[in-house]
């Protein structure tokens, strides 16, 4: 159940069944839903439900506690990430059982909110190996054609940041990353990878005022939303993760999975993932000295990614599909 967006056709192509209902839109009148989702509860035979946002937490959970608790659903919720602490948030501990996406989640809900130790369960995302794959190329038709595209690539050694840009991803870092380096004549490209989240629009301007204030124009690349991670991904020199706070950080892990060289500040997932896999990646939070330092060993000679990662999308849904059939064979 959702609002809707470019995953619908997928979702429904591969044979699941799609609510479209604007349970989180922040208005009064998303409290609508709460009766027509009893319903739903109620009468369609299912058997979990799990919510992975606060205020469709809210709806759904005042739908099912005013169930029957001999015919509700079992109840699950995921936090995935360090939000505000408080009551409107607290929701996403609800659950019969709650996952935390990383073993930071974990200590971030045990030191925020009472909730029991057993109701826990540690669950990191995965990344599917198959798709990305150790050692991947992109197609020879896409690098031409982006290299068409972009013909600022044309030899220079990429610097890649992905994910949507707000300002906990700490893309001001990246930018001056790039500056320092173009500076002393490395012959370095940042590459941008995502759209500037909404609401924070005031945020894109201020990076487009960097650029322009570092004179970074020839040196930045802004690609706008991409379906094609894979291949930026895999055709980057260094792939960075320089969030402040980081659940998790699902772009280390794809970065790694391919093979490619990734830096990252030690904050939250992205230390726990790097610790894992790669920690010849690792700086200290905020550290710029440190992060242009570790770019430059990396750029003449970056240490091996070690192949099979453990972050799998295999293990990640397998442990999910336990939490659901331990919930469903268990007494309510």
């Amino acid at each position: 159940m959702s609002a809707g967006g470019r995953l619908v056709p997928k979702l429904l192509a591969e044979g699941s069944e799609h609510l479209q209902r604007d349970v989180g839109r922040k208005s009064l009148a998303t409290l609508r839903h709460i009766w027509p989702l009893r319903r739903v509860l109620g009468s369609e035979g299912i058997d979990v439900v799990h919510v992975r946002s606060r205020l469709p937490a809210w709806i759904v959970w005042l739908a099912w506690r005013s169930l029957p608790r001999c015919s509700r659903p079992r109840l699950v919720t995921t936090v995935h990430g360090p939000n505000s602490v408080s009551r409107y948030s607290e929701v996403m501990t609800f659950g019969e059982r709650v996952i935390a996406a990383s073993a930071y989640i974990d200590a971030y809900i045990s030191q925020h909110y009472a909730v029991e130790t057993p109701r826990i369960r540690v669950i990191p995302r995965g990344v599917d190996p198959e798709e990305f794959s150790y050692g991947y190329e992109p197609p020879r038709a896409w690098l031409e054609e982006t290299l068409k595209e972009f013909p600022e690539f044309q030899g220079k050694r990429l610097l890649l940041i992905a994910g949507r840009i707000t300002r906990l991803k700490g893309h001001e870092h990246f930018l001056e990353l790039v500056r320092r380096l173009v500076e002393t004549g490395e012959p370095v490209h940042g590459v941008m990878v995502g759209d500037v989240h909404a609401g924070r629009e005031s945020y894109g301007k201020e990076l487009t005022g960097l650029v322009r204030s570092y004179d970074l124009s020839a040196h930045i690349t802004q690609t706008g939303h991409r379906s094609d991670i894979r291949n930026w991904l895999a055709i980057a020199d260094v792939v960075y993760t320089l969030s402040r706070v980081e659940a998790f950080g699902r772009t280390t892990a794809e970065a790694l999975s391919l093979g490619r060289p990734t830096i990252g500040f030690e904050t939250g997932g992205t230390t726990e993932i790097l610790k894992a896999i790669y920690p010849a990646g690792l700086v200290p939070l905020g550290d710029m000295d440190a992060l242009v330092a570790r770019t430059r060993e990396f750029l003449r000679a970056a240490p091996p990614v070690p192949p099979n990662q453990p972050f799998t999308l295999q293990r990640m849904t397998d442990a999910t599909l336990a939490v659901y059939q331990e919930l469903v064979d268990s007494p309510r």
